[in-house]
């Protein structure tokens, strides 16, 4: 997979029409690696592993956090425990944070996106889309 996204931004929110070899297509572009999917656009995320998860990489998420009301986490082809303090962060700012495999969080996501409710994704890229 190739990534067809200029800088590492595109500058609207997609649903993402595919997932698997280490990166997502949406918008008919391809990016390989981890995502962000927010109001703002999809971004590159430069995180690899569920561990590597923290308040700090999920900064550009929280700088939109007025304008969400639910964060999908995927944390790759299984369901690993999140440090307390993201969920604590979020549920300050009134956000839900719900995390599973990146399947199930692009599933929910793109349901919730076509229904125009105000969401964001972190996605870790996944090898296999099971």
């Amino acid at each position: 997979m190739q990534d067809d996204i200029p800088n590492g931004h595109y500058p609207y929110q997609a649903s993402i029409d595919a997932y698997g070899s280490g990166g997502f297509r949406f918008a008919g572009m391809s990016h390989r690696g981890s995502m962000l999917c927010l109001p703002t656009g999809m971004d590159a995320w430069r995180i690899n592993e569920a561990n590597e998860i923290t308040l700090e990489s999920l900064a550009p998420v929280l700088a939109v956090a007025d304008q969400i009301d639910v964060l999908f986490i995927g944390l790759g082809p299984d369901v690993a425990a999140l440090d307390p303090k993201i969920r604590e962060a979020f549920r300050d700012r009134h956000v839900i944070v719900e995390a599973a495999t990146t399947r199930s969080a692009v599933t929910t996501y793109n349901i919730l996106l076509a229904e125009k409710r105000p969401i964001a994704a972190a996605l870790l890229a996944v090898e296999r889309a099971r």
